[in-house]
């Protein structure tokens, strides 16, 4: 019998119009120069994995489809979106036009 494996489930946040929901990509722990560095101290990450896409916003009664893809990994501004934990997990909810570039 094949051990279990253990699978992310698709998220359940759909976004609205133009946002994106994006899972922060975690830095690795650091020590410098022998200090350990508490998480408060530490900034934030500004680079992502996107998890979900709204629908695009409406313009002069037309919708404008989004550039972005769920899988992408992007780089966001550093105080852009609003941070929800959702099933334990952190996800930050961002307008596609807070979203700098896509790596890759």
């Amino acid at each position: 019998m094949a051990p279990a494996t253990k699978s992310k489930a698709k998220v359940k946040i759909h976004p609205l119009a133009d946002r994106v929901v994006v899972r922060p990509l975690e830095e690795t722990e650091e020590m410098r120069g022998g200090l350990y560095i508490p998480d408060t101290a530490k900034e934030k990450p500004q680079q992502g994995e996107i998890v979900a896409v709204g629908p695009g916003r409406v313009e002069k009664g037309d919708r404008v489809p989004m550039e972005l893809e769920v899988g992408q990994k992007v780089l966001y501004g550093k105080y852009s979106g609003t941070e929800v934990t959702f099933d334990d997990e952190q996800y930050l909810i961002v307008k596609e036009s807070d979203v700098l570039a896509v790596i890759g």
